[in-house]
């Protein structure tokens, strides 16, 4: 949103909008860094989503066919992922500090991803699907996912998911349909926002993938510090008009 600013010898004059960068920011590094968490946890712990969750119960479906291990893994996660929203949608309705709320919660995320990096150091490397040290590593990098779709639920509803690909994909598709349809500049944003979320979603498993082949978990910590910045960033005022 523009500004006007009055200068006593000149005419108003106006802000510049805000760049690609300050709007998309955001969404472009959260969903950078859920498609690397996930495909980090889905290679290292036997096929466990920690941000596609109802991906778990598919794989659990399918491990019950073939017999497989962990299939209590992947359904506890779907209780583990409802409690934690449930807890942090208790906190953001009672928080009295709303304006620092959504900086709490990247806080709370980048805190849980660390831990998610210290477990899995510590407990690789994994042996056994069903093991309790892939319950635990995975149960940490789910619920700091949980803790963003809570965010993007409620504090920054109207961005849009930045882990559940899906519905992003399929608004591209819509958006090209309709920038075809209709080449103004209202669809090509819409457009250019969808395609900014699927390719960032690329990016950060093919990121994710690499790293960790180089890294080992240690490559999680890279992934932690876009959220400590968006976490700063969020105490601004005008960050959080741009989020929004």
């Amino acid at each position: 949103m523009s500004k006007t600013v009055t200068n006593n010898n000149t005419a108003p004059v106006h802000d510049e909008p805000p760049s690609f960068w300050q709007r998309y920011q955001a969404p472009i590094l959260l969903t950078i860094v859920g498609g690397a968490i996930d495909t980090i946890g889905f290679i290292t712990l036997f096929g466990f989503f920690t941000a596609h969750v109802t991906g778990n119960l598919v794989l659990a479906g399918s491990g019950l066919v073939k017999g497989e291990d962990g299939l209590w893994i992947k359904l506890a996660s779907v209780p583990l992922f409802i409690i934690t929203v449930v807890i942090i949608k208790i906190y953001i309705d009672k928080s009295r500090k709303q304006k620092l709320v959504l900086s709490h919660l990247f806080l709370a995320e980048a805190l849980f991803l660390t831990a998610f990096m210290i477990a899995g150091l510590s407990f690789q490397p994994f042996t056994e699907a069903g093991d309790i040290t892939v319950a635990i590593t995975g149960g940490l990098g789910l619920t700091a996912l949980a803790i963003r779709n809570t965010a993007s639920k409620t504090v920054i509803k109207h961005m849009s998911p930045t882990v559940l690909m899906t519905g992003n994909t399929t608004q591209l598709g819509i958006g090209m349909s309709d920038y075809i349809a209709n080449r103004s500049a209202d669809n090509a944003k819409k457009l250019g926002h969808s395609a900014a979320l699927v390719i960032s979603f690329v990016i950060g498993a093919l990121l994710g993938a690499v790293l960790y082949v180089n890294l080992s978990y240690w490559a999680v910590g890279l992934f932690v510090i876009p959220v400590l910045y968006l976490s700063l960033l969020a105490r601004n005022p005008e960050f959080l008009q741009h989020i929004s």
